[in-house]
């Protein structure tokens, strides 16, 4: 309206490439340390800025990958990476589903996004993971709802390295600041359960070359 009337135009808001956005998000990550809890910073992508030390010590065992790194896209990480399901337990029904879910959503509001685009083509070289994408996902959305669907206060399995907590389960808790969703940002927090209730037995999961053997195809 200011452009029309003949004034200046608004500033444009900040996004993590700019001077304003990079020295929040150092002063974020300062803050970020501080929690005990994982905890990361992830744009709609689920590319990721920051991580405190507690995720980095949650994902400590999984092996380095190009692309599928927990700290490098979560989105990935979940879907892709061979270790995800030694550290997310329960990990097709509980987090992979979840994450296809989010991916739908994402890839509606950003039509033209590369990345999204790049992700879809991935699981599109998986036939049990497209199937499930194309078909499954519809059919489990049908039967929990798009609120279960959501990450914020869900509840999942966790198989965490410090014996300590073990296999517990953990909440998910996504916030968002006023600067961080003009990036269009999200703070993931992943806060484990008091009690454990592991056994050393329960950590011993197999690396799984597909997903998504769970899900059944939509009649």
């Amino acid at each position: 309206m200011a452009h029309q009337a003949g004034g200046q135009r608004p500033a444009p808001p900040p996004g993590p490439g700019t001077p304003e956005a990079q020295a929040y998000l150092r002063d974020y990550a300062v803050l970020l340390d501080s929690v005990p809890f994982p905890s990361l910073v992830v744009d709609h992508r689920w590319d990721v800025l920051l991580t405190n030390g507690a995720f980095r010590t949650l994902f400590q065992g999984v092996e380095p990958h190009p692309t599928a790194h927990p700290g490098v896209n979560f989105l990935r990480f979940v879907l892709f990476h061979p270790d995800a399901a030694t550290v997310l337990g329960d990990h097709e029904a509980s987090w992979c589903l979840p994450m296809l879910a989010d991916l739908s959503a994402a890839a509606e509001r950003h039509a033209h996004d590369p990345v999204l685009h790049a992700v879809r083509r991935d699981i599109a070289q998986d036939p049990i993971m497209d199937a499930a994408y194309r078909h499954g996902l519809p059919h489990w959305l049908r039967a929990v709802g798009e609120r279960a669907a959501g990450h914020d206060g869900s509840v999942r399995p966790l198989l965490h390295p410090d014996p300590r907590w073990g296999a517990t389960e953990c909440r998910l808790l996504v916030e968002t600041t006023s600067v961080l969703e003009e990036m269009e940002c999200r703070r993931v927090t992943f806060v484990p359960r008091e009690t454990p209730r592991a056994t050393g037995r329960d950590r011993k999961v197999r690396r799984a070359a597909s997903h998504l053997r769970v899900v059944p195809a939509a009649d």
